[in-house]
Protein backbone atom coordinates (compact mmCIF):
# COMPACT_ATOMS: atom_id res chain seq x y z
CA UNK A 1 0.00 0.00 0.00
CA UNK A 2 1.15 3.63 -0.83
CA UNK A 3 -0.31 4.71 2.65
CA UNK A 4 -0.20 3.74 6.02
CA UNK A 5 -3.63 5.38 6.65
CA UNK A 6 -6.44 7.41 5.37
CA UNK A 7 -7.62 10.49 5.82
CA UNK A 8 -10.31 10.16 8.14
CA UNK A 9 -8.90 7.55 10.90
CA UNK A 10 -6.11 9.74 12.59
CA UNK A 11 -7.00 10.78 16.13
CA UNK A 12 -5.58 12.06 19.10
CA UNK A 13 -4.28 8.29 20.04
CA UNK A 14 -1.93 8.72 17.14
CA UNK A 15 0.33 11.15 18.37
CA UNK A 16 4.00 11.18 17.83
CA UNK A 17 3.61 8.30 15.05
CA UNK A 18 4.77 8.69 11.74
CA UNK A 19 2.25 8.05 8.58
CA UNK A 20 2.09 8.08 5.08
CA UNK A 21 -1.68 9.81 3.68
CA UNK A 22 -2.42 9.58 -0.18
CA UNK A 23 -5.49 11.68 -1.31
CA UNK A 24 -6.78 15.22 -3.59
CA UNK A 25 -5.75 18.39 -2.08
CA UNK A 26 -8.97 20.03 -1.12
CA UNK A 27 -8.04 23.48 -0.62
CA UNK A 28 -4.25 25.01 0.37
CA UNK A 29 -3.25 28.29 2.49
CA UNK A 30 0.02 29.97 2.30
CA UNK A 31 0.39 32.08 5.50
CA UNK A 32 4.26 32.58 4.48
CA UNK A 33 6.69 30.55 6.35
CA UNK A 34 3.79 28.09 6.90
CA UNK A 35 1.40 26.48 4.49
CA UNK A 36 -1.30 24.59 5.21
CA UNK A 37 -3.13 21.71 2.89
CA UNK A 38 -6.15 19.96 3.46
CA UNK A 39 -5.97 15.96 2.07
CA UNK A 40 -8.98 14.09 1.30
CA UNK A 41 -10.16 10.88 -0.07
CA UNK A 42 -13.39 9.08 0.82
CA UNK A 43 -12.95 8.13 4.56
CA UNK A 44 -12.43 11.70 5.30
CA UNK A 45 -10.61 14.77 5.38
CA UNK A 46 -6.70 15.37 7.60
CA UNK A 47 -5.35 18.92 7.76
CA UNK A 48 -1.20 18.76 6.77
CA UNK A 49 0.96 21.49 7.73
CA UNK A 50 4.62 22.45 6.03
CA UNK A 51 7.45 24.65 7.07
CA UNK A 52 8.48 25.77 4.16
CA UNK A 53 10.26 28.07 5.68
CA UNK A 54 13.04 25.60 6.61
CA UNK A 55 12.52 23.26 3.39
CA UNK A 56 12.97 25.07 0.04
CA UNK A 57 12.07 21.94 -1.49
CA UNK A 58 9.09 21.19 0.18
CA UNK A 59 8.24 25.54 -0.08
CA UNK A 60 9.14 24.89 -3.87
CA UNK A 61 6.67 21.53 -4.40
CA UNK A 62 3.56 23.24 -1.87
CA UNK A 63 3.48 26.15 -4.65
CA UNK A 64 2.58 24.03 -7.51
CA UNK A 65 -0.41 22.37 -5.81
CA UNK A 66 -3.68 23.12 -7.08
CA UNK A 67 -7.27 21.62 -6.16
CA UNK A 68 -7.49 18.12 -6.72
CA UNK A 69 -3.65 17.11 -7.59
CA UNK A 70 -3.38 13.93 -6.39
CA UNK A 71 -0.15 13.70 -3.74
CA UNK A 72 1.55 11.34 -1.19
CA UNK A 73 2.67 12.56 1.88
CA UNK A 74 4.59 11.76 4.86
CA UNK A 75 5.03 12.87 8.17
CA UNK A 76 4.21 13.23 12.03
CA UNK A 77 0.86 13.34 14.11
CA UNK A 78 0.77 16.11 15.87
CA UNK A 79 -2.17 18.00 18.12
CA UNK A 80 -3.83 20.42 16.51
CA UNK A 81 -3.97 23.96 18.80
CA UNK A 82 -7.22 25.17 16.72
CA UNK A 83 -9.11 21.98 17.06
CA UNK A 84 -12.20 21.50 14.23
CA UNK A 85 -14.50 19.33 16.41
CA UNK A 86 -17.00 18.94 12.82
CA UNK A 87 -14.35 16.41 11.52
CA UNK A 88 -12.95 12.94 13.45
CA UNK A 89 -9.45 14.29 12.58
CA UNK A 90 -10.23 17.58 13.88
CA UNK A 91 -7.59 16.77 16.86
CA UNK A 92 -4.49 16.51 15.02
CA UNK A 93 -2.46 17.46 11.94
CA UNK A 94 0.23 16.32 10.10
CA UNK A 95 3.83 17.73 9.75
CA UNK A 96 4.55 16.98 6.39
CA UNK A 97 8.55 15.44 6.11
CA UNK A 98 8.32 14.92 2.31
CA UNK A 99 5.68 15.22 -0.59
CA UNK A 100 5.53 13.53 -4.11
CA UNK A 101 3.10 14.94 -6.75
CA UNK A 102 1.04 11.45 -8.24
CA UNK A 103 -0.94 12.91 -10.17
CA UNK A 104 -1.09 16.79 -11.19
CA UNK A 105 -5.07 18.03 -11.98
CA UNK A 106 -6.81 20.89 -14.45
CA UNK A 107 -8.79 23.21 -12.60
CA UNK A 108 -12.25 21.42 -12.15
CA UNK A 109 -14.80 22.45 -13.72
CA UNK A 110 -17.08 23.46 -10.30
CA UNK A 111 -16.10 23.38 -6.63
CA UNK A 112 -15.89 19.99 -5.22
CA UNK A 113 -17.40 20.61 -2.06
CA UNK A 114 -21.03 19.82 -0.36
CA UNK A 115 -22.22 22.84 -1.76
CA UNK A 116 -21.16 23.17 -4.74
CA UNK A 117 -21.54 25.88 -8.26
CA UNK A 118 -22.31 23.77 -10.45
CA UNK A 119 -25.81 22.97 -12.08
CA UNK A 120 -27.10 19.58 -12.82
CA UNK A 121 -26.05 19.48 -16.39
CA UNK A 122 -22.42 20.42 -15.84
CA UNK A 123 -22.14 17.97 -13.08
CA UNK A 124 -23.62 14.79 -14.92
CA UNK A 125 -21.11 15.72 -17.70
CA UNK A 126 -17.96 15.49 -15.07
CA UNK A 127 -19.89 12.91 -13.29
CA UNK A 128 -16.78 11.43 -11.65
CA UNK A 129 -15.78 14.70 -9.99
CA UNK A 130 -19.02 15.08 -8.80
CA UNK A 131 -18.93 11.66 -7.00
CA UNK A 132 -15.93 13.00 -4.77
CA UNK A 133 -18.16 15.16 -2.94
CA UNK A 134 -19.48 13.85 -0.15
CA UNK A 135 -23.15 14.32 -0.23
CA UNK A 136 -23.06 12.36 -3.10
CA UNK A 137 -20.58 9.86 -1.67
CA UNK A 138 -22.47 9.29 1.02
CA UNK A 139 -25.47 8.39 -0.59
CA UNK A 140 -23.66 5.03 -2.67
CA UNK A 141 -22.28 4.07 0.98
CA UNK A 142 -25.67 4.05 2.11
CA UNK A 143 -26.81 2.40 -0.94
CA UNK A 144 -24.46 0.24 0.06
CA UNK A 145 -25.10 -0.64 3.48
CA UNK A 146 -28.98 -0.94 2.35
CA UNK A 147 -27.68 -3.80 -0.57
CA UNK A 148 -25.95 -5.72 2.38
CA UNK A 149 -28.41 -5.51 4.96
CA UNK A 150 -31.25 -6.80 2.66
CA UNK A 151 -28.84 -9.76 1.66
CA UNK A 152 -27.89 -10.47 5.53
CA UNK A 153 -32.02 -10.37 6.40
CA UNK A 154 -33.17 -12.29 3.16
CA UNK A 155 -30.10 -14.97 4.01
CA UNK A 156 -31.05 -15.56 7.48
CA UNK A 157 -34.27 -16.51 6.26
CA UNK A 158 -33.29 -19.08 3.66
CA UNK A 159 -33.36 -17.04 0.47
CA UNK A 160 -31.59 -18.14 -2.57
CA UNK A 161 -29.76 -15.53 -4.65
CA UNK A 162 -30.08 -16.90 -8.28
CA UNK A 163 -28.67 -14.68 -11.23
CA UNK A 164 -31.40 -14.84 -14.22
CA UNK A 165 -31.01 -14.04 -17.41
CA UNK A 166 -30.31 -10.22 -19.26
CA UNK A 167 -30.78 -11.06 -22.75
CA UNK A 168 -34.40 -12.55 -23.00
CA UNK A 169 -37.94 -12.63 -24.76
CA UNK A 170 -39.49 -9.47 -25.69
CA UNK A 171 -42.97 -9.52 -24.44
CA UNK A 172 -45.74 -7.13 -25.12
CA UNK A 173 -47.14 -6.03 -21.98
CA UNK A 174 -45.85 -3.33 -19.95
CA UNK A 175 -43.28 -0.73 -20.66
CA UNK A 176 -41.55 -0.72 -24.07
CA UNK A 177 -38.74 -3.46 -24.41
CA UNK A 178 -35.16 -2.10 -25.06
CA UNK A 179 -34.21 -4.68 -27.68
CA UNK A 180 -30.81 -6.05 -28.83
CA UNK A 181 -29.90 -7.08 -32.23
CA UNK A 182 -28.58 -10.62 -32.52
CA UNK A 183 -25.53 -10.86 -34.76
CA UNK A 184 -25.88 -15.11 -34.77
CA UNK A 185 -29.48 -14.71 -35.85
CA UNK A 186 -30.24 -12.07 -38.20
CA UNK A 187 -33.40 -10.20 -38.02
CA UNK A 188 -33.90 -11.43 -34.64
CA UNK A 189 -34.07 -9.88 -31.14
CA UNK A 190 -33.21 -9.96 -27.53
CA UNK A 191 -34.92 -7.79 -25.17
CA UNK A 192 -33.44 -6.64 -22.02
CA UNK A 193 -35.76 -7.61 -18.96
CA UNK A 194 -38.25 -5.56 -17.49
CA UNK A 195 -38.06 -7.48 -14.68
CA UNK A 196 -37.13 -11.47 -13.95
CA UNK A 197 -40.54 -12.38 -13.39
CA UNK A 198 -40.83 -15.30 -15.52
CA UNK A 199 -37.81 -16.30 -14.61
CA UNK A 200 -38.40 -16.39 -10.91
CA UNK A 201 -41.41 -17.92 -11.61
CA UNK A 202 -39.94 -20.70 -13.48
CA UNK A 203 -37.48 -20.87 -10.30
CA UNK A 204 -40.50 -22.14 -8.34
CA UNK A 205 -41.40 -24.58 -10.63
CA UNK A 206 -37.81 -25.99 -10.04
CA UNK A 207 -38.10 -26.13 -6.28
CA UNK A 208 -36.35 -23.01 -5.28
CA UNK A 209 -38.70 -22.39 -2.93
CA UNK A 210 -36.78 -18.54 -1.71
CA UNK A 211 -35.51 -16.81 -4.35
CA UNK A 212 -34.02 -13.50 -4.43
CA UNK A 213 -31.86 -11.18 -6.40
CA UNK A 214 -30.86 -7.61 -6.41
CA UNK A 215 -31.13 -7.44 -10.17
CA UNK A 216 -30.86 -4.59 -13.13
CA UNK A 217 -33.87 -3.93 -14.94
CA UNK A 218 -34.92 -1.88 -18.25
CA UNK A 219 -38.07 -0.33 -19.27
CA UNK A 220 -38.44 2.28 -22.39
CA UNK A 221 -40.35 5.07 -20.55
CA UNK A 222 -40.81 8.42 -20.28
CA UNK A 223 -38.58 9.68 -17.40
CA UNK A 224 -39.30 11.36 -14.14
CA UNK A 225 -37.25 12.27 -11.00
CA UNK A 226 -38.44 8.20 -9.54
CA UNK A 227 -37.47 6.70 -13.11
CA UNK A 228 -34.46 5.78 -14.62
CA UNK A 229 -34.41 3.78 -18.02
CA UNK A 230 -31.97 1.06 -15.73
CA UNK A 231 -33.05 0.53 -12.67
CA UNK A 232 -32.41 -1.91 -9.40
CA UNK A 233 -35.21 -4.29 -7.94
CA UNK A 234 -34.44 -6.20 -4.49
CA UNK A 235 -36.61 -8.85 -7.07
CA UNK A 236 -37.91 -11.77 -4.35
CA UNK A 237 -40.56 -15.20 -4.88
CA UNK A 238 -41.67 -17.60 -2.66
CA UNK A 239 -43.41 -20.92 -2.98
CA UNK A 240 -46.36 -22.49 -0.58
CA UNK A 241 -47.46 -19.04 1.08
CA UNK A 242 -50.14 -16.83 1.19
CA UNK A 243 -50.27 -13.12 0.73
CA UNK A 244 -49.80 -12.86 4.36
CA UNK A 245 -46.61 -14.48 4.28
CA UNK A 246 -45.29 -12.29 1.90
CA UNK A 247 -46.70 -9.33 3.85
CA UNK A 248 -45.29 -9.81 6.90
CA UNK A 249 -41.81 -11.48 5.39
CA UNK A 250 -40.76 -7.95 3.46
CA UNK A 251 -43.04 -5.75 6.22
CA UNK A 252 -40.13 -7.42 7.83
CA UNK A 253 -37.44 -6.46 5.97
CA UNK A 254 -38.52 -3.27 5.45
CA UNK A 255 -38.59 -2.68 9.27
CA UNK A 256 -35.07 -4.13 9.75
CA UNK A 257 -33.74 -1.79 7.27
CA UNK A 258 -35.36 1.05 8.79
CA UNK A 259 -33.49 -0.09 12.26
CA UNK A 260 -30.60 -0.80 10.62
CA UNK A 261 -29.92 1.88 8.59
CA UNK A 262 -31.60 4.81 10.58
CA UNK A 263 -32.18 3.68 13.96
CA UNK A 264 -35.07 3.80 13.51
CA UNK A 265 -38.04 1.32 14.68
CA UNK A 266 -41.76 0.45 13.40
CA UNK A 267 -44.69 -1.14 15.00
CA UNK A 268 -47.06 -2.91 12.55
CA UNK A 269 -47.49 -0.97 8.65
CA UNK A 270 -51.21 0.54 8.49
CA UNK A 271 -53.24 -2.21 5.30
CA UNK A 272 -55.94 0.11 3.27
CA UNK A 273 -58.02 -1.17 0.44
CA UNK A 274 -57.37 0.24 -2.58
CA UNK A 275 -61.13 1.40 -3.15
CA UNK A 276 -60.31 3.58 -0.03
CA UNK A 277 -57.15 5.07 -1.23
CA UNK A 278 -58.72 6.31 -4.56
CA UNK A 279 -61.61 7.30 -2.23
CA UNK A 280 -59.50 8.84 0.52
CA UNK A 281 -56.96 10.58 -1.10
CA UNK A 282 -57.34 9.87 -5.35
CA UNK A 283 -54.28 7.76 -5.48
CA UNK A 284 -53.31 4.33 -5.35
CA UNK A 285 -49.93 5.44 -3.22
CA UNK A 286 -51.05 7.94 -0.32
CA UNK A 287 -48.65 9.89 1.66
CA UNK A 288 -50.32 9.07 5.38
CA UNK A 289 -47.84 11.29 6.78
CA UNK A 290 -50.65 14.24 7.44
CA UNK A 291 -54.73 14.27 6.97
CA UNK A 292 -56.45 16.21 4.78
CA UNK A 293 -58.89 13.36 3.65
CA UNK A 294 -60.92 13.75 0.68
CA UNK A 295 -64.75 14.24 1.42
CA UNK A 296 -67.21 13.87 -1.06
CA UNK A 297 -69.93 16.56 -1.12
CA UNK A 298 -72.46 15.48 -3.84
CA UNK A 299 -75.55 14.89 -1.22
CA UNK A 300 -74.98 17.90 0.05
CA UNK A 301 -74.56 20.24 -3.02
CA UNK A 302 -76.15 19.56 -5.98
CA UNK A 303 -79.79 20.91 -6.72
CA UNK A 304 -79.09 24.24 -5.49
CA UNK A 305 -78.71 25.52 -9.09
CA UNK A 306 -74.81 26.03 -9.77
CA UNK A 307 -74.39 24.20 -12.37
CA UNK A 308 -70.62 23.21 -12.15
CA UNK A 309 -71.99 21.08 -9.38
CA UNK A 310 -74.99 19.83 -10.43
CA UNK A 311 -73.51 18.38 -13.63
CA UNK A 312 -70.43 17.09 -12.19
CA UNK A 313 -70.41 13.39 -11.94
CA UNK A 314 -68.26 14.12 -8.47
CA UNK A 315 -67.77 16.86 -5.89
CA UNK A 316 -65.26 16.31 -3.63
CA UNK A 317 -62.63 18.56 -1.80
CA UNK A 318 -59.92 18.95 1.39
CA UNK A 319 -59.68 20.83 4.59
CA UNK A 320 -56.36 23.08 4.67
CA UNK A 321 -56.42 23.59 8.56
CA UNK A 322 -56.01 26.89 9.46
CA UNK A 323 -55.50 28.27 5.91
CA UNK A 324 -58.75 30.81 6.45
CA UNK A 325 -56.20 33.75 6.03
CA UNK A 326 -55.04 32.88 2.58
CA UNK A 327 -55.61 36.21 0.64
CA UNK A 328 -57.41 36.13 -2.96
CA UNK A 329 -54.12 36.56 -4.16
CA UNK A 330 -53.07 33.23 -3.16
CA UNK A 331 -56.38 31.47 -3.83
CA UNK A 332 -56.32 32.71 -7.60
CA UNK A 333 -52.46 31.54 -7.59
CA UNK A 334 -53.30 28.09 -6.52
CA UNK A 335 -56.41 27.68 -8.77
CA UNK A 336 -53.88 28.58 -11.64
CA UNK A 337 -51.27 26.29 -10.64
CA UNK A 338 -54.41 23.53 -10.56
CA UNK A 339 -54.98 24.58 -14.43
CA UNK A 340 -51.79 24.14 -16.07
CA UNK A 341 -51.61 20.74 -18.48
CA UNK A 342 -50.29 18.73 -16.29
CA UNK A 343 -53.15 18.77 -14.11
CA UNK A 344 -56.07 20.02 -16.41
CA UNK A 345 -58.53 21.44 -13.56
CA UNK A 346 -61.09 24.09 -14.88
CA UNK A 347 -61.35 25.86 -11.59
CA UNK A 348 -61.58 25.41 -8.08
CA UNK A 349 -64.12 26.78 -5.37
CA UNK A 350 -63.41 27.34 -1.93
CA UNK A 351 -65.22 28.44 1.82
CA UNK A 352 -63.85 30.21 4.13
CA UNK A 353 -64.15 29.27 8.19
CA UNK A 354 -62.91 32.76 9.64
CA UNK A 355 -62.02 33.35 12.72
CA UNK A 356 -64.92 35.17 13.86
CA UNK A 357 -67.03 31.42 13.05
CA UNK A 358 -68.59 33.25 9.83
CA UNK A 359 -68.33 31.21 6.52
CA UNK A 360 -67.56 33.02 2.95
CA UNK A 361 -67.25 31.10 -0.28
CA UNK A 362 -66.56 31.68 -3.58
CA UNK A 363 -69.88 30.43 -4.86
CA UNK A 364 -72.29 32.41 -1.46
CA UNK A 365 -74.85 33.22 -4.88
CA UNK A 366 -75.96 29.72 -4.74
CA UNK A 367 -75.65 28.66 -1.12
CA UNK A 368 -76.75 30.20 2.00
CA UNK A 369 -75.04 30.38 5.97
CA UNK A 370 -76.97 27.11 6.82
CA UNK A 371 -75.93 25.41 3.84
CA UNK A 372 -72.06 26.55 3.85
CA UNK A 373 -72.44 25.00 7.85
CA UNK A 374 -73.22 22.01 6.49
CA UNK A 375 -70.10 21.66 4.08
CA UNK A 376 -67.95 22.52 7.41
CA UNK A 377 -69.62 20.02 9.21
CA UNK A 378 -69.08 17.53 6.69
CA UNK A 379 -65.34 18.16 6.79
CA UNK A 380 -65.08 18.53 10.16
CA UNK A 381 -63.75 21.93 10.16
CA UNK A 382 -62.78 24.75 12.61
CA UNK A 383 -62.96 28.27 12.40
CA UNK A 384 -59.72 29.27 10.69
CA UNK A 385 -59.72 26.38 8.59
CA UNK A 386 -60.06 26.55 4.77
CA UNK A 387 -62.23 24.42 2.33
CA UNK A 388 -60.83 23.66 -1.33
CA UNK A 389 -63.53 21.74 -3.75
CA UNK A 390 -63.44 20.44 -6.76
CA UNK A 391 -66.48 18.64 -9.17
CA UNK A 392 -66.14 17.01 -12.82
CA UNK A 393 -65.77 13.33 -14.15
CA UNK A 394 -65.10 11.78 -10.86
CA UNK A 395 -61.62 9.92 -11.88
CA UNK A 396 -60.35 13.15 -13.04
CA UNK A 397 -61.23 15.19 -10.12
CA UNK A 398 -59.90 12.70 -7.54
CA UNK A 399 -56.79 12.80 -9.39
CA UNK A 400 -56.75 16.78 -9.46
CA UNK A 401 -57.45 16.78 -5.96
CA UNK A 402 -54.35 14.29 -5.05
CA UNK A 403 -51.90 16.92 -6.57
CA UNK A 404 -53.86 19.50 -5.14
CA UNK A 405 -53.46 17.99 -1.24
CA UNK A 406 -49.97 17.05 -2.00
CA UNK A 407 -49.17 20.78 -2.75
CA UNK A 408 -50.88 21.60 0.46
CA UNK A 409 -49.09 19.37 2.31
CA UNK A 410 -45.80 20.71 0.95
CA UNK A 411 -46.91 24.36 1.54
CA UNK A 412 -48.00 23.37 5.40
CA UNK A 413 -44.84 21.63 5.84
CA UNK A 414 -46.47 18.39 6.53
CA UNK A 415 -43.92 16.46 4.18
CA UNK A 416 -40.94 16.02 6.48
CA UNK A 417 -38.36 14.16 4.64
CA UNK A 418 -37.22 12.81 8.06
CA UNK A 419 -40.82 11.44 8.50
CA UNK A 420 -41.73 8.07 7.38
CA UNK A 421 -45.42 6.49 7.25
CA UNK A 422 -45.02 3.18 5.10
CA UNK A 423 -48.47 1.92 4.38
CA UNK A 424 -49.40 -1.70 2.38
CA UNK A 425 -52.16 -0.61 -0.03
CA UNK A 426 -53.99 -4.25 -0.82
CA UNK A 427 -56.57 -5.47 -3.47
CA UNK A 428 -55.82 -3.79 -6.45
CA UNK A 429 -58.36 -4.32 -9.63
CA UNK A 430 -57.23 -7.29 -11.67
CA UNK A 431 -57.31 -5.73 -15.27
CA UNK A 432 -57.72 -2.04 -16.25
CA UNK A 433 -59.74 -0.77 -19.30
CA UNK A 434 -56.97 1.25 -22.07
CA UNK A 435 -59.18 3.93 -24.15
CA UNK A 436 -56.89 3.72 -26.63
CA UNK A 437 -56.36 0.00 -27.45
CA UNK A 438 -60.33 -0.55 -26.67
CA UNK A 439 -59.39 -3.59 -24.47
CA UNK A 440 -58.69 -4.32 -21.13
CA UNK A 441 -54.95 -5.19 -19.57
CA UNK A 442 -53.29 -6.21 -16.79
CA UNK A 443 -52.63 -3.70 -14.14
CA UNK A 444 -49.69 -5.75 -12.54
CA UNK A 445 -48.79 -7.93 -14.81
CA UNK A 446 -50.74 -10.80 -16.52
CA UNK A 447 -49.32 -13.73 -14.03
CA UNK A 448 -51.13 -12.02 -11.38
CA UNK A 449 -54.03 -13.83 -9.38
CA UNK A 450 -57.48 -12.91 -9.29
CA UNK A 451 -59.20 -13.29 -5.85
CA UNK A 452 -60.48 -16.68 -5.98
CA UNK A 453 -64.04 -15.82 -4.97
CA UNK A 454 -64.01 -12.92 -7.85
CA UNK A 455 -63.25 -15.49 -10.74
CA UNK A 456 -66.58 -15.53 -12.04
CA UNK A 457 -66.64 -12.17 -12.87
CA UNK A 458 -64.16 -12.27 -15.35
CA UNK A 459 -67.10 -13.38 -17.89
CA UNK A 460 -69.68 -10.77 -16.79
CA UNK A 461 -67.68 -7.65 -14.79
CA UNK A 462 -63.96 -7.84 -15.81
CA UNK A 463 -63.48 -4.35 -14.30
CA UNK A 464 -64.85 -5.57 -11.26
CA UNK A 465 -62.26 -8.40 -10.29
CA UNK A 466 -59.61 -7.63 -7.71
CA UNK A 467 -56.59 -8.86 -7.77
CA UNK A 468 -54.35 -10.99 -4.85
CA UNK A 469 -52.20 -7.71 -5.70
CA UNK A 470 -50.30 -5.51 -2.76
CA UNK A 471 -48.01 -2.60 -2.71
CA UNK A 472 -45.82 -0.96 -0.29
CA UNK A 473 -45.80 2.75 -0.22
CA UNK A 474 -43.64 5.00 1.71
CA UNK A 475 -44.30 8.59 1.65
CA UNK A 476 -46.25 8.93 -0.60
CA UNK A 477 -44.07 6.36 -3.28
CA UNK A 478 -44.34 3.22 -4.12
CA UNK A 479 -41.68 1.01 -2.63
CA UNK A 480 -42.13 -2.13 -3.94
CA UNK A 481 -45.40 -4.11 -5.67
CA UNK A 482 -46.31 -7.82 -6.17
CA UNK A 483 -49.12 -10.29 -6.24
CA UNK A 484 -49.88 -13.74 -5.98
CA UNK A 485 -49.65 -15.86 -9.29
CA UNK A 486 -51.48 -17.63 -11.36
CA UNK A 487 -49.58 -21.82 -10.96
CA UNK A 488 -52.45 -23.15 -13.06
CA UNK A 489 -52.38 -23.77 -16.82
CA UNK A 490 -56.11 -23.40 -17.38
CA UNK A 491 -56.55 -19.88 -15.28
CA UNK A 492 -53.47 -18.55 -17.12
CA UNK A 493 -55.12 -19.29 -20.64
CA UNK A 494 -58.54 -17.80 -18.86
CA UNK A 495 -55.94 -14.60 -17.64
CA UNK A 496 -54.81 -14.29 -21.04
CA UNK A 497 -57.61 -14.69 -23.05
CA UNK A 498 -59.52 -11.89 -21.27
CA UNK A 499 -56.55 -9.55 -22.17
CA UNK A 500 -56.79 -10.34 -26.02
CA UNK A 501 -54.25 -12.84 -26.49
CA UNK A 502 -54.92 -15.44 -29.03
CA UNK A 503 -54.57 -18.70 -28.28
CA UNK A 504 -51.52 -19.21 -30.81
CA UNK A 505 -50.35 -15.54 -29.69
CA UNK A 506 -50.35 -17.00 -25.86
CA UNK A 507 -48.09 -19.86 -26.52
CA UNK A 508 -46.24 -17.66 -28.57
CA UNK A 509 -45.27 -15.39 -26.19
CA UNK A 510 -45.64 -17.34 -23.22
CA UNK A 511 -45.75 -21.28 -24.21
CA UNK A 512 -42.81 -21.83 -22.48
CA UNK A 513 -44.10 -20.88 -18.57
CA UNK A 514 -47.53 -22.31 -19.31
CA UNK A 515 -45.47 -25.80 -20.60
CA UNK A 516 -43.87 -25.78 -17.45
CA UNK A 517 -47.14 -25.39 -15.19
CA UNK A 518 -48.09 -28.37 -16.26
CA UNK A 519 -44.94 -29.97 -14.50
CA UNK A 520 -46.22 -29.63 -10.89
CA UNK A 521 -46.44 -25.51 -10.61
CA UNK A 522 -46.75 -25.12 -6.60
CA UNK A 523 -48.71 -21.92 -5.49
CA UNK A 524 -46.18 -19.29 -5.23
CA UNK A 525 -46.06 -15.08 -4.98
CA UNK A 526 -43.81 -12.95 -4.27
CA UNK A 527 -42.82 -9.01 -4.75
CA UNK A 528 -40.22 -6.65 -5.86
CA UNK A 529 -38.53 -3.58 -4.01
CA UNK A 530 -37.41 -0.64 -6.38
CA UNK A 531 -34.06 -0.08 -4.84
CA UNK A 532 -33.38 3.17 -6.22
CA UNK A 533 -36.42 4.96 -4.76
CA UNK A 534 -35.79 2.65 -1.35
CA UNK A 535 -32.41 4.71 -0.72
CA UNK A 536 -33.71 7.90 -2.22
CA UNK A 537 -36.55 7.71 0.65
CA UNK A 538 -34.00 6.90 3.14
CA UNK A 539 -31.36 9.40 1.95
CA UNK A 540 -34.15 12.13 1.77
CA UNK A 541 -33.73 13.00 -1.94
CA UNK A 542 -36.24 14.01 -4.47
CA UNK A 543 -34.57 12.04 -7.27
CA UNK A 544 -33.27 9.05 -7.60
CA UNK A 545 -30.31 10.19 -9.36
CA UNK A 546 -28.20 10.59 -6.58
CA UNK A 547 -28.37 7.02 -5.34
CA UNK A 548 -26.99 5.93 -8.59
CA UNK A 549 -23.51 6.29 -10.09
CA UNK A 550 -23.85 7.25 -13.46
CA UNK A 551 -27.29 8.31 -14.14
CA UNK A 552 -28.83 9.12 -17.00
CA UNK A 553 -30.56 12.91 -18.02
CA UNK A 554 -34.52 13.44 -18.50
CA UNK A 555 -33.54 12.75 -22.20
CA UNK A 556 -32.53 9.35 -21.27
CA UNK A 557 -28.61 10.28 -22.02
CA UNK A 558 -25.41 9.67 -20.39
CA UNK A 559 -23.78 13.29 -21.18
CA UNK A 560 -20.44 12.20 -19.83
CA UNK A 561 -19.98 9.25 -22.22
CA UNK A 562 -22.16 10.74 -24.78
CA UNK A 563 -24.41 8.02 -24.91
CA UNK A 564 -26.87 6.75 -26.77
CA UNK A 565 -24.67 7.30 -30.05
CA UNK A 566 -24.60 6.50 -33.63
CA UNK A 567 -22.46 3.22 -34.25
CA UNK A 568 -20.88 2.17 -37.54
CA UNK A 569 -22.23 1.41 -40.59
CA UNK A 570 -20.06 -2.00 -40.20
CA UNK A 571 -21.67 -2.79 -37.27
CA UNK A 572 -25.16 -2.07 -38.74
CA UNK A 573 -24.37 -3.94 -41.91
CA UNK A 574 -23.25 -7.33 -40.06
CA UNK A 575 -26.14 -6.41 -37.76
CA UNK A 576 -28.84 -7.16 -40.73
CA UNK A 577 -30.24 -3.38 -39.46
CA UNK A 578 -31.09 -0.63 -42.24
CA UNK A 579 -32.37 2.85 -40.18
CA UNK A 580 -34.86 4.82 -41.43
CA UNK A 581 -34.91 8.61 -39.45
Amino acid sequence: MLRTHTCGELNINNLGQTVTLCGWVQKSRDLGGTTFIDVRDRYGLTQLVLNTDSDAALRETSRELGREFVIKVDGKVIERTNKNSKIPTGEIEIVVEAIEVLNSSKVPPFMIEDETDGGEELRAKYRYLDLRRNPIRNNLVLRHKMAQEVRKYLDMLDFIEVETPVLIKSTPEGARDFVVPSRMNPGEFYALPQSPQTFKQLLMVSGFDRYFQIVKCFRDEDLRADRQPEFTQIDCEMAFITQEDILNIFEGLTRHLFKAIKGIEFSNFPRMQYADAMRLYGSDKPDIRFGMEFVELNDIVKGKGLGIFDNAELVVGINAKGCADYTRKQIDELTEWLKRPQIGATGMIYCRYNTDGTLKSSVDKFYSEDDLTNWAAAFEAEPGDLILVLAGNADKARKQLNELRLEMGSRLGLRDKNTFAPLWVLDFPLLEWDEETERYHAMHHPFTSPKPEDIAMLDTNPGDVRANAYDLVINGTEIGGGSIRIHDRALQALMFKHLGFSTAEAQKQFGFLMDAFEYGAPPHGGIAFGFDRLCSIFAGLDSIRDVIAFPKNNSGRDVMIDSPSTIAEAQLNELKIKTAL
